[in-house]
């Protein structure tokens, strides 16, 4: 029995681990499932899809028919010579419909499906903002992985070379202020080691929380490149693509059509639109209309309706929106001259990052190294001083620091530059 149970516990640890194991594999997202999986969950977005849902609901209702009118009269109740209220009583009804000239109904219907295009190009500005906001934390993430291995291979190299002292001073190579030293300079590896691991799950928090994601913090990883590239697009294509695609740009441009057709639906709406009227008396329900000659049971009757606009013939509302028309060409312009100040703006940023970033990869990351590896092997054989050292591996975390965070700079930039753009130029 109690071998059984050993077994049965056995075989649950392992069960427990692999899952344990499985938990902790779990995936890292790429880019493009980071940005699938915020398109489908970021409360933002769903919001302002049911704002075009709205807007499409809004078309029904502007171009609804006006609904007839049932009127129904009852008449010739009271005092008469036979002492009967009711008999000389008079039912009539009535049916009238409002009948809208020029084209009032369509103009409303082109209306709401403008203001509908106008949403649609909002909510892909939205789309475009967040996006943007959602690339600089997973920049943000990339980069704080990589200083977290960077710190950690730098506390390991350190530790090496912190190992290998404690020998010499075992040999009396060195003497003991100097390993002293080195033992106080181990805190400031583990101090960057300690930061660089908080920013990592800082940045891991602020992604999960425009994900709207409650996944625990150990259990979510991203992964991409993080580095740079050569600028392969001119300006003029780049501004000509934002001139194209860029979502503000084509709400602005929607908005002028709009207030056109405002305006024509603020001139028809001050014509007059009569209203037709047709009443009957019914049969078997009115009584004999006894001053008629000969007396009359069941009659009809048409009429129409025509309002006097005197005073009023929209002069405001026409006037108003003949002004939007002019409002919105202006702020069309000022949203043409954006385009141009993102683009040109983002593009000078890129082109002096990576101006920037050519010689490190060329030169500064190479002499670091190189320096740090012949000053440790100097120093661990007696032919250079611990200040040398300490300088050598200073200057080779201030040279790879710097590197991770011209790149993490470069692909702030690149995110800028597709915002500006309006679309992914550079992944």
């Amino acid at each position: 029995m109690h071998r059984f149970l050993c077994r049965g516990c056995a075989w649950l640890a392992v069960t427990v681990g692999f899952s344990g194991q499985a938990l902790a594999q779990t995936p890292a997202l790429t880019w493009p499932e980071i940005r699938a999986r915020f398109e489908a969950t970021n409360p933002s977005l769903l919001a302002g899809l049911i704002g075009l849902d709205e807007s499409r609901a809004a078309e029904i209702t502007a171009y609804l028919r006006p609904n007839p009118t049932l009127t129904a009269t009852g008449d010739q109740i009271g005092h008469n010579d036979n002492g009967k209220p009711f008999d000389d009583f008079l039912l009539t009804t009535s049916v009238s419909y409002l009948h809208e000239r020029e084209r009032k109904r369509e103009l409303r219907r082109d209306s709401a499906q403008k203001a509908t295009a106008i949403a649609l190009s909002n909510q892909a500005d939205l789309d475009r903002n967040l996006t943007f906001t959602l690339r600089g934390a997973f920049v943000q993430v990339l980069q704080a992985k990589t200083v977290l291995a960077l710190a950690r291979d730098n506390l390991t190299f350190f530790d090496q070379v912190l190992s290998v002292s404690r020998d010499r001073f075992q040999a009396g190579d060195i003497a003991q202020i100097d390993l002293d030293r080195l033992e106080l300079q181990r805190v400031q590896y583990e101090s960057d080691l300690q930061t660089a691991d908080v920013n990592v799950r800082t940045s891991k928090i602020q992604l999960l929380m425009l994900l709207n994601d409650r996944t625990p913090v150990d259990e979510f990883d991203v992964t991409g490149p993080f580095d740079y590239a050569e600028l392969t697009r001119p300006l003029d294509g780049l501004r000509q693509i934002a001139l194209d695609l860029r979502p503000d740009l084509r709400a602005a441009i929607q908005a002028i059509d709009k207030a056109k057709s405002d305006h024509q639906l603020a001139i028809a709406n001050g014509s007059t639109d009569p209203t037709f009227n047709v009443d009957a008396g019914l049969p078997g329900l009115s009584q004999v209309a006894q001053s008629y000659a000969p007396p009359l049971y069941e009659f009809v009757g048409v009429g129409v309706s025509v309002p006097l606009r005197i005073f009023d013939k929209n002069q405001g509302e026409k006037l108003r929106t003949q002004l939007d028309i002019g409002r919105n060409k202006r702020l069309t312009d000022v949203a043409r001259a954006q385009v141009f100040r993102d683009v040109d703006s983002a593009y000078a940023t890129i082109e002096s990052t990576i101006t920037l970033l050519r010689p490190y990869r060329t030169s500064y990351l190479t002499r670091a190294t190189n320096v740090r590896d012949t000053v440790t092997f100097s120093y661990e054989r007696g032919g250079a001083s611990l200040l040398d050292f300490l300088q050598a591996q200073q200057d080779y975390r201030s040279v790879q620091l710097g590197y991770v965070n011209l790149v993490g700079t470069y692909l702030t930039a690149a995110s800028q530059l597709n915002l500006a753009v309006g679309q992914e130029v550079i992944q």
